[in-house]
């Protein structure tokens, strides 16, 4: 089925094959569009693969149409799932959260209380029964309050990745991997023409999408256009284990622990993440990530650091996705946000749709890229 549209782009180039730029070209490609995905690297293989990938609308309350385009993220997961199979990237086990000192245990049950009132799952346990239902490997106080996000998940995003890769390459895309875009040029009105990649070759083009997550500022200066990016680099650790010890991701004090697939454990902290700029070596800082867990999850104790990645998350300057047409430069789409995980399956639809048929939908209405022009 094809959106309504009155005519095919000629070739779309999707810059960037993470989560946004795999989700914006299989959605593309599934339309009739001829799609070349360009990444430097391996699809799936950059911030995409080192994100706690949770999926949630619970952490994005500060603004409510925010809050309201991470609700649809969810659905269209839940919706991609039925179209492409779970397979090994789809993990729909729910999300708990606690604290251990009461202001921050009153504001999670304030924000719990606020997502009920929004009609958001949310559900209370105590840490005993959350030790007796469903983490019997956690140790936690036994009347600490839990909270439970049923609705939430964790992607695989490589796989995922790769899974949407590959379809829209069986119908018809083209994937150019490890080759950077190094030009993008514009004809006598402005509009997109050609993009150069750094093997040499030059790709007649009509739309360029800059999915280009932390490149992304970078890309859009190739077509004379400022997007003022946030410095926020992560660290994230994987640990491995003969027996994974969890069932799904958790935001626990100090630490957030979920498991990763392929007898590993991913491990992240904002608490860790502040000590990245200080020089500590990432070897140290994924031994602080490991103790941390270990005091939640003892089992984890006689695990094993496996890797530790340092990424630089992709946030514009407000914190909120920069998605959608830039009017000025005729053929240049952005599709640049955090939470890319969440959001990449419904920003891919969004985007697609307008490519191909020029409708803005509403739900983006706040996050056009225009807002950051001169």
């Amino acid at each position: 089925m094809r959106v309504g549209f009155a005519k095919l782009p000629e070739r779309v180039a999707v810059i960037g094959v993470g989560i946004l730029g795999a989700s914006v070209g299989w959605n593309l490609s599934r339309h009739g569009a001829k799609v070349v995905f360009i990444d430097a690297g391996q699809p799936g293989e950059g911030v995409t693969d080192w994100s706690f990938s949770w999926v949630n609308a619970s952490n994005k309350t500060a603004r409510k149409s925010y809050f309201d385009l991470n609700v649809a993220g969810m659905a269209a997961h839940r919706e991609l799932a039925r179209a492409i199979g779970p397979d090994s990237w789809w993990y729909p086990s729910g999300h708990l959260r606690w604290a251990d000192d009461p202001a921050a245990e009153a504001k999670l049950l304030k924000t719990a209380g606020l997502l009920a009132e929004r009609d958001y799952r949310v559900e209370v346990y105590t840490g005993a029964e959350v030790r007796r239902r469903l983490e019997p490997a956690l140790t936690m106080p036994g009347e600490v309050p839990v909270v439970f996000y049923g609705d939430e998940a964790w992607v695989h995003g490589r796989h995922l990745v790769g899974r949407l890769v590959g379809q829209a390459v069986a119908s018809g895309a083209e994937l150019r991997s490890g080759t950077a875009v190094c030009d993008v040029g514009t004809g006598a009105d402005g509009s997109i023409r050609t993009v150069g990649l750094s093997d040499g070759s030059c790709l007649d083009v009509d739309i360029v999408v800059n999915a280009a997550g932390p490149n992304a500022s970078h890309v859009a200066g190739l077509v004379a256009r400022h997007l003022p990016m946030r410095r926020e680099p992560g660290a994230v650790t994987r640990i491995g284990c003969a027996q994974v010890p969890v069932h799904r991701a958790m935001h626990a004090p100090h630490v957030e622990i979920r498991p990763d697939g392929d007898g590993s454990v991913l491990l992240h902290s904002r608490e860790i993440d502040v000590l990245v700029d200080t020089g500590e070596d990432p070897a140290q800082l994924a031994r602080r990530l490991h103790e941390s867990a270990r005091h939640v999850v003892p089992e984890l104790g006689n695990s094993r650091i496996a890797q530790t990645r340092v990424a630089h998350r992709p946030i514009p300057a407000d914190g909120f996705p920069s998605v959608g047409a830039v009017p000025s430069v005729p053929g240049y789409y952005e599709a640049v946000t955090h939470s890319g995980i969440t959001l990449g399956p419904v920003v891919g639809r969004l985007l697609a749709s307008e490519i191909l048929s020029g409708k803005r939908d509403e739900l983006l209405a706040d996050f056009r890229p225009e807002r950051f022009s001169p």
